[in-house]
C-alpha cells in the first residue's frame, strides 16, 4: 500500500511539473491583420492568413516572417490557408466575393482558382485530407451546408455530391478554420447558432446534438479535432468570452456518436482545438488557451493572452497560434 502512495505521489508530482512547464511565448505582433488561417507544415515551414489580404511565411520555425498584402486582393479576409510545403499553398477569403487562390512558388505569385460573387456564399474553413483531396465548408444556403469538394489539389473546385442538412438558424464560424476537418474518407462538421451539433460523413451524413452553449448567433461549437483514442470539440459564446459554462465535448471513438461534457471546463469561450499527442489538446480563443492531458476530462489554463487558432505540425512538434494584431505564439512543452 505504501508504495502504491508513493508511485501516485510520483506520477501525481511529474503530472503537475508538465503542465507548469507549458508555455506560450509570443514571436511575432503589430502587423494591421487579424489571422484566422494557420497552416504549419512541418517543424520549419508554416503559414497564416487574415484579413486586408495579409499572408505569412516562416521557414525557421517561426523565429522570423515574410509578410504580403496579395496583389489585387487587399481587401480580402483570407480567413484559412492550408500549406504543402514552403513553395505551395491555397487561401480561402470569406465575405463577398468568394474566393480561392494558389501559390506554387511560395507566395511570389498567386491564382485565383475560384471566385463566385453571390452574396450567399459565405466560405468557413478549409481542410485537405491529403494534398489533392480538399474540402471548403460555408454557410448554409436553402436549408443545406454549402460544401466544395477539389480532387487536384486546389486547382478546380466543385460542389460535393451531397451537402448536409442545416436546421433553421444554425451555421458554421469562420473563426479559426478548424470547424472542418477530413480526415480520411470522414469528414467532420461543428456548428453552432440555434443549434450545437456535430455533422459527420462516410459515406452518408450523421447529425448529433452537442452538450455545449447555443441557441443564439454568437453561440455554439467552434472548432473540432480528433485524435487517437476521442474526438474533441470546443466552443461557447464569444459576446460572453469569459463564460466557462457548456463549451465542450468529448466524442468517443466508438459505434454510434457519443458525448460527455468536460467535468472541468476551459477557462472561457475556446475558438479552436488541435490534438497534439496522446490524450493532450491544445484549445485557444479570446480569453486565452487551455490544455488536457486527459482527453478532455478537464482542462488547465496556460495563458491569457487572446488568439484565435492553434495548429500542430502535419509533420513534425511544431505547434503555433495566431490571432489578431499580427500576433503569432509558439508553445513550449
Amino acid at each position: 500500500m505504501r508504495s502504491f502512495k508513493l508511485s501516485t505521489l510520483i506520477l501525481l508530482l511529474i503530472l503537475s511539473v508538465s503542465l507548469q512547464a507549458q508555455s506560450i511565448i509570443q514571436l511575432q505582433q503589430g502587423k494591421p491583420t487579424s489571422i484566422r488561417g494557420l497552416s504549419v507544415v512541418d517543424d520549419n515551414v508554416a503559414w497564416v492568413s487574415g484579413s486586408r489580404g495579409y499572408i505569412g511565411i516562416t521557414t525557421n520555425g517561426g523565429k522570423d516572417w515574410n509578410w504580403q498584402q496579395v496583389k489585387g486582393f487587399e481587401k480580402a479576409d483570407f480567413r484559412d490557408i492550408e500549406a504543402f510545403s514552403d513553395k505551395n499553398a491555397v487561401i480561402m477569403s470569406s465575405g463577398t466575393p468568394a474566393l480561392v487562390l494558389k501559390t506554387t512558388d511560395g507566395g511570389a505569385t498567386w491564382q485565383e482558382k475560384y471566385k463566385n460573387t453571390d452574396t450567399a456564399y459565405f466560405f468557413d474553413a478549409m481542410d485537405f485530407a491529403d494534398a489533392k483531396h480538399g474540402f471548403i465548408l460555408g454557410d448554409p444556403i436553402n436549408g443545406k451546408f454549402l460544401l466544395m469538394e477539389t480532387k487536384d489539389g486546389g486547382e478546380t473546385w466543385s460542389a460535393f455530391k451531397d451537402t448536409p442538412a442545416a436546421l433553421p438558424g444554425e451555421a458554421a464560424f469562420a473563426a479559426s478554420g478548424t470547424c472542418l476537418r477530413a480526415i480520411g474518407n470522414r469528414l467532420y462538421i461543428s456548428s453552432g447558432g440555434t443549434s450545437a451539433r456535430l455533422i459527420t460523413y462516410e459515406n452518408s451524413w450523421d447529425y448529433a446534438a452537442l452538450p455545449i452553449t447555443h441557441g443564439q448567433a454568437s453561440t455554439g461549437s467552434f472548432s473540432v479535432a480528433m485524435g487517437k483514442n476521442n474526438g474533441l470539440i470546443v466552443g461557447g459564446d464569444y459576446a460572453h468570452d469569459k463564460k466557462n459554462d457548456s463549451l465542450t465535448a468529448i466524442y468517443e471513438i466508438h459505434p454510434g456518436l457519443h458525448f460527455t461534457p468536460a467535468s472541468k471546463q476551459p477557462a472561457g469561450f475556446q475558438s479552436s482545438v488541435e490534438f497534439l499527442n496522446g490524450d493532450t489538446f491544445l484549445a485557444t480563443g479570446t480569453p486565452g488557451s487551455n490544455i488536457t492531458t486527459d482527453g478532455g476530462k478537464t482542462w488547465k489554463q496556460i495563458e491569457t493572452t487572446s488568439y484565435n487558432v492553434c495548429r500542430k505540425a502535419r509533420q513534425g512538434k511544431l505547434v503555433l497560434l495566431a490571432g489578431d494584431g499580427g500576433k503569432i505564439g509558439i508553445l513550449k512543452m
